[in-house]
C-alpha cells in the first residue's frame, strides 16, 4: 500500500493506494500513525493539499493533484484549455472550457471563457457555435473586442453579412486604427452591396419568370427556358429565398392549376428545390397527394421526389443547417404522421392512378421500416401496420381481370408484397408479429364467400402478395383449413382468371423446399393436367412455370432431379419459345422467364439457353423494358448461368463418411465445371448482357430489393472474372453501374460489386471507366476491402486499383487519404505474402505525391522511411522497383528525408550497381536528390564509394535501354562539380 496525507479546509484524512488504484475502507499507514482512512471525498473547491507519507509516489501525487484541481479550479481548467490551444488540440480545448464553464460562477470569468471557445469553434468551422458562444460573452461585456470580431467571422461564414457588419463596424468604432477591422469592414461592405445588387437582380428575374410562364401569349419554347430558369434557381439557397419572399408557393400553385404537363412539372421540381432541408417551406400534403394521384408518370415521379425532400426535411434526415428555418417549426411529428396517412390513404383510394400508387408505395417502403435495425424506434411500422396493412392486402388482392377494381400498373403489387415484406422484417418481437398474422388472418377470412367468387379469388391474390413478401406469414395461412382446397377448387374452374390466380398462387406458395414436397404430392398432377388441357397461352404458360419450380426443387444437386431424364430440358425449350414469341403480351413472356429462372439450375438447361441467342436477347429487352417484376426473375436466372452463387465446400473425408453412414451426398454436374461456366460467360456477353444489367440496376423502383442488388453483383463479378473481358464491361456501361451496387445493398451484395469495381480499376484507364465525378465514388468501396475480413484477392485487387487511382491527380489521393486507407495500405507493406505486399508498395509509391503522405514520414520516432529502404533490398524486382521509387520521390520532395537516408548508404550502392535498369535508375535518382539537398552530406557521400560508383556508370556507352540511369548518373556528377567537390579530368 501507498498512502497519503490529504488536507484541506475542512478536512484531513489518510488515503491509501493500493496496486490497483484507490483502496476502500479505513486503513491504517505503516508508520504507527493510528490514523484511520475513512471513504469519502473533500467538499468542492476546498484547497488540498497532498503529502506522501511513505513511498515512491511522485507520479501518483501528480496524478491526484491534477485531478483533484481540474475537477473544480475553472481557472486551472482554462489555462489547460489555453495550453490545448496553443498546441493546435482543439478538441482537448474545447472539453477544458466546457468543464471550466460548468464550474465557474463568475459571470466575467465565465464570459472571457465562453470568448475562448468560440474561437475553437471557428477553427473547428462550427460556426453556429462560435457566433452562440461569442454573443454569450457580449451579453456580459458589451465592448468585448475580441468576443464581436469572433461573431462577425462566424456570422459571414453563415451568411449573415448583415450581422456581421453591424459587429466589425463596432470593433472599427472601438479601436479605429485597427488595419484588420477596417480591412474587413470595407470588404463585408463591398460584399453587401454585390448582395443587394444580385438580389434585387434576382428578385426581377423570378417575376419575369413567372409573367412568362403564366401568360397565354409567350410561346412553349421561351416558357420551356423559364421553367428550366426556376428550377435551376430553386436549388441554390439564395434564389429559393427569392422566390419564396416573392410569392412564390402561390404563384406555383397557380402553375399547378392550369393542367399542363409542362407547367406542373416546373412547379414541383420548384417546390422540391425550394423544400430541400427547409422544414418552413413545406408544402400541403393533402394537395401533393391529389397531384401525385395523377394518371402521367413523369408527374407522379417528380411529386414522389418532392415528397421525399419534404420527409427528409421534416423528419431530420437532412442535417444541413438553414439559420433562422430551423426556429420556424419545432415539432414536425405530427406533419409527419399527417403525410403517412395521406400515403396510406392513396394506396386504397380509387381516385388514384396506378403511378401514384407506385410511389406512393415507394415513399412508404422507403420511409417507413428503420435503415439501422439497431435503432430501437420502430414506431412509424407500428402506425402503417395498425393504419395501413388491409389497405396494402387490398392492393395485393386486386384482379386487373376484374371489373371495379383500383387502377395499377405491372410493378403495383410487386411493391406492394416488399412493403408487405419489410414492415414485417422490421417487427421486433413475437407479440407484434402475432398482430400482423391475425390481421392478414382476418383480412383474407373476411374476403372469403361461397357465394362470391370474385371475392374468393381477391382473397387468394392476396394471399399470393404475402407468399411474395413475408413467405412465413403466407406459408401459414395456407395452411389454414379451406384454403388449399379453394385453390384446387379455382384450378378447376372454367373461368380464366379463377385458374391464372390460382396456378399463380401455388407457384408462389412452392417458393421452400418444404412447402414444394407438399404440393409435389398434392399439386404436380393437377398442374400437369391443366397444362395438357387448356388451349389458352396464359394458363399453359403459368402451369408450365409451377412445374419448372417444382421441378428444380433440388438446386443444383445433380443426384436430386425431381422429374425423369429430359423433362427440364423439353420445360426449357418450351419457356424459350414464348419468350421469343413477340406476337404474345409482356406479361405472359415474363412468366417464361420466371420458368428459367427455376431450370436454369440445371447446367444443361444452362447450357441449351446460352447457346440461344435470340432467347437471351429476348430476355434483355424484357429487362429493359417498363414491367420491373420481372428483374429478379432475370437476375436469378443470370446467376444461374454464371454459377454465381454460394457454392457448398465438398470435404473429401466428408463425402466417404457420409456414403459410409448412407447420407445423401451432393454431386456436381459435368456442365458446372470452369471450363464450361467461362463459356458460358462469354456467350453472355456477346449477347449483350452488361447493357441489360446497366438498365437493371438504374430502375427506380421499391422492386429492386437488396437481394436483387446482391444477385446483380453476384453476376457482374463473375462476368469480371476474365481480365480480357474487361474491357467489355467498361465500354458498355458496366463501370458506372457497379458504383451504386457497392454503395447499397446487402453486406455481401457490397462486397461482390466491390471486388468487381476493384478488377476493373486495376487494369483500366480510371478517367474512361469511371467518367466524371463518379471516379471518387469508386474509392470508398476500394478502401472497405482493405479489411482483415476480406480474403487476400479482394485486398490485392484493391490495392491495384487504389494504386490505379492515386496516379490520376492530386484530389483523388487526397480523397483516398480522407477514407484512411493510409494505415491500411502500411499494414499492407508487412504482409507475408509478395504480391499483396508489391501491390502495398505500388499503391504507396504513387500516395507519396501528396504532401500529407510526405509529412508522416517526417515525424519524429516513425520506422516508415526504414521499411522502404529494408524493402529495397529484397529479392523480389518488382517491389524493389517500386519501393525505390517511392524513395527518389520523397527524397526529391523532401530535403529532411535526404538527409537521413545517409544511415544506409551501403543499400542504396547496391541499388546504383543493380542489374536491373529501372531499380538501377531510381537508385541514382535518390544519389542526386541527396546532393541536391545539402553541401555536408553531398560531401560524406562524394567520400564515400558511391563516387567511383557514378563515375562507372557515367562512362558507360549511350544504350537506350540504360540510358535513364547513365543520365542520372551523370547529372550526379554534374551537381558535384557545380558545387566544388570533384574537377573534370584535363589531359
Amino acid at each position: 500500500m501507498i498512502y497519503f496525507r490529504l488536507e484541506s479546509t475542512n478536512c484531513s484524512r489518510i488515503i491509501c493506494f493500493s496496486p490497483g488504484g484507490l483502496a476502500q475502507g479505513p486503513a491504517v499507514p505503516p508508520d504507527g500513525s493510528g490514523l484511520a482512512h475513512y471513504p469519502g471525498m473533500c467538499p468542492p473547491h476546498s484547497k488540498i493539499n497532498i503529502n506522501a507519507t511513505w513511498g515512491p509516489v511522485a507520479l501518483r501525487v501528480k496524478r491526484l493533484k491534477e485531478h483533484c484541481y481540474h475537477l473544480t479550479d475553472p481557472v486551472q481548467l482554462k489555462d489547460e484549455g489555453n495550453k490545448h490551444f496553443q498546441a493546435g488540440e482543439i478538441d482537448q480545448a474545447i472539453e477544458c472550457y466546457t468543464k471550466a464553464i460548468k464550474a465557474c460562477k463568475d459571470k466575467k470569468a465565465q464570459a472571457v471563457i465562453y470568448r475562448n471557445r468560440s474561437a475553437c469553434f471557428l477553427k473547428k468551422e462550427n460556426y453556429s457555435g462560435a457566433a452562440s458562444d461569442a454573443s454569450r460573452a457580449i451579453d456580459v461585456d458589451a465592448s468585448d473586442i475580441k468576443a464581436l470580431y469572433r461573431r462577425c467571422q462566424a456570422l459571414e461564414k453563415l451568411g449573415k453579412l448583415d450581422m456581421a457588419f453591424k459587429d466589425v463596424q463596432r470593433c472599427a468604432t472601438l479601436e479605429p486604427k485597427n488595419k484588420t477591422f477596417l480591412e474587413t469592414l470595407r470588404r463585408l461592405g463591398a460584399e453587401i452591396q454585390q448582395k443587394l445588387k444580385t438580389t434585387f437582380s434576382t428578385d426581377s428575374r423570378v417575376q419575369n419568370m413567372f409573367d412568362i410562364l403564366l401568360s397565354e401569349e409567350e410561346d412553349k419554347e421561351k416558357k420551356e427556358k423559364a421553367a428550366n430558369n426556376l428550377i435551376v434557381l430553386a436549388r441554390e439557397d439564395a434564389g429559393s429565398e427569392r422566390i419564396f419572399q416573392n410569392n412564390g408557393i402561390a404563384l406555383l400553385m397557380q402553375l399547378i392549376e392550369t393542367g399542363k404537363v409542362e407547367m406542373i412539372l416546373a412547379a414541383i421540381r420548384t417546390l422540391s428545390g425550394m423544400c430541400t432541408g427547409h422544414r418552413a417551406r413545406v408544402s400541403d400534403g393533402g394537395r401533393l397527394c391529389s397531384i401525385m394521384g395523377m394518371d402521367n408518370e413523369e408527374i407522379a415521379l417528380a411529386t414522389c421526389n418532392l415528397f421525399q425532400c419534404v420527409y427528409e426535411s421534416l423528419s431530420g434526415a437532412d442535417s444541413r443547417i438553414y439559420g433562422k428555418e430551423e426556429a420556424l417549426v419545432l415539432d414536425s411529428s405530427k406533419d409527419l404522421k399527417t403525410i403517412l396517412l395521406a400515403l396510406l390513404e392513396m394506396i386504397g383510394s380509387k381516385n388514384v392512378s396506378g403511378y401514384g400508387r407506385d410511389q406512393a408505395l415507394n415513399l412508404l417502403t422507403k420511409n417507413v421500416p428503420r435503415k439501422n435495425k439497431k435503432d430501437s424506434d420502430h414506431s412509424k411500422s407500428l402506425f402503417t401496420i395498425d393504419n395501413g396493412l388491409r389497405k396494402i392486402l387490398k392492393v395485393c388482392g386486386q384482379v386487373p381481370d376484374l371489373p371495379d377494381q383500383l387502377a395499377m400498373t405491372d410493378n403495383t403489387q410487386l411493391i406492394a408484397s416488399v412493403l408487405l415484406n419489410k414492415l414485417y422484417d422490421d417487427l421486433r418481437c413475437d407479440p407484434e408479429r402475432d398482430n400482423y398474422r391475425d390481421i392478414c388472418d382476418e383480412y383474407i377470412k373476411s374476403k372469403f364467400d361461397p357465394n362470391d367468387m370474385d371475392r374468393n379469388i381477391h382473397a387468394i391474390n392476396a394471399l399470393s402478395g404475402l407468399l411474395q413478401g413475408p413467405f412465413d406469414v403466407g406459408n401459414i395461412l395456407v395452411g389454414r383449413q379451406g384454403v388449399m382446397e379453394m385453390m384446387v377448387a379455382l384450378c378447376a374452374s372454367e373461368r380464366e382468371v379463377d385458374q391464372l390466380v390460382a396456378i399463380e398462387a401455388i407457384i408462389h406458395g412452392s417458393t421452400k423446399m418444404s412447402r414444394a414436397s407438399f404440393i409435389i404430392s398434392n399439386g404436380v398432377s393437377l398442374l400437369k393436367d391443366i397444362y395438357k388441357k387448356t388451349k389458352n397461352e396464359k394458363i399453359k404458360i403459368r402451369a408450365l412455370v409451377g412445374l419448372c419450380k417444382l421441378g428444380s426443387a433440388g438446386g443444383d444437386d445433380y443426384s436430386m432431379r425431381q422429374f425423369a431424364e429430359g423433362s427440364t430440358e423439353k420445360l426449357a425449350k418450351q419457356c424459350r419459345k414464348w419468350l421469343c414469341n413477340p406476337s404474345l403480351d409482356v406479361r405472359t413472356r415474363k412468366w417464361a422467364i420466371e420458368g428459367l429462372a427455376y431450370l436454369t439450375s440445371d447446367a444443361d438447361v444452362k447450357d441449351d439457353f446460352v447457346e440461344d441467342e435470340p432467347a437471351m436477347r429476348a430476355m434483355f429487352e424484357l429487362a429493359k423494358s417498363r414491367d420491373k417484376t420481372i428483374l429478379y426473375a432475370v437476375a436469378c436466372t443470370l446467376v444461374n448461368c454464371t454459377n454465381s452463387y454460394d457454392k457448398k465446400e465438398i470435404i473429401p473425408e466428408m463425402v466417404q463418411l457420409a456414403k459410409f453412414s448412407k447420407q445423401h451426398v451432393p454431386e456436381q454436374h459435368p456442365k458446372d465445371k470452369k471450363d464450361f461456366i467461362q463459356r458460358r460467360v462469354k456467350r453472355l456477353l456477346k449477347a449483350g448482357v452488361i447493357s441489360a444489367l446497366a438498365v437493371m440496376v438504374k430502375a427506380d423502383s421499391s422492386i429492386l430489393t437488396d437481394q436483387t442488388k446482391e444477385m446483380l453483383a453476384r453476376v457482374f463479378l463473375a462476368l469480371a472474372e476474365d481480365p480480357v473481358d474487361r474491357g467489355t464491361i467498361v465500354a458498355q456501361g458496366g463501370g458506372k453501374a457497379l458504383i451504386p451496387l457497392a454503395i447499397e445493398g446487402t453486406d455481401l451484395g457490397k462486397i461482390k460489386a466491390s471486388h468487381a469495381l476493384a478488377k476493373i480499376a486495376a487494369i483500366s484507364k480510371p478517367e474512361i471507366a469511371f467518367p466524371g465525378e463518379r471516379v471518387y465514388e469508386v474509392i470508398r468501396p476500394l478502401v472497405s476491402l482493405l479489411n482483415t475480413e476480406r480474403d487476400g484477392l479482394q485486398n490485392f485487387e484493391a490495392l491495384r486499383g487504389l494504386t490505379n487511382l492515386a496516379a490520376m491527380n492530386e484530389k483523388l489521393r487526397v480523397k483516398i487519404l480522407k477514407e484512411k486507407a493510409l494505415p491500411e495500405i502500411e499494414n499492407y507493406m508487412f504482409e507475408e505474402h509478395d504480391q499483396i505486399r508489391q501491390a502495398a508498395t505500388e499503391c504507396m509509391c504513387n500516395l507519396v505525391c501528396s504532401k500529407e503522405v510526405q509529412d508522416r514520414y517526417l515525424e519524429d520516432g516513425n520506422d516508415k522511411l526504414k521499411l522502404l529502404v529494408l524493402l529495397c533490398s529484397e529479392d523480389d524486382e518488382d517491389l524493389q522497383i517500386a519501393a525505390a521509387g517511392a524513395l527518389a520521390m520523397l527524397t526529391a520532395a523532401q530535403k529532411k528525408l535526404s538527409v537521413k537516408m545517409t544511415k544506409w548508404l551501403e543499400i542504396l550502392q547496391r541499388l546504383c550497381l543493380h542489374d536491373n535498369p529501372q531499380v538501377q535508375h531510381r537508385g541514382l535518382v535518390m544519389v542526386f536528390n541527396m546532393l541536391d539537398a545539402d553541401e555536408e552530406l553531398a560531401k560524406k557521400l562524394i567520400e564515400s564509394e558511391l563516387l567511383e560508383i557514378l563515375t562507372y556508370v557515367a562512362k558507360k556507352e549511350d544504350n537506350p535501354k540504360i540510358q535513364a540511369g547513365i543520365d542520372a548518373a551523370r547529372a550526379c556528377l554534374s551537381k558535384a562539380m557545380d558545387l566544388g567537390l570533384i574537377k573534370p579530368f584535363k589531359q
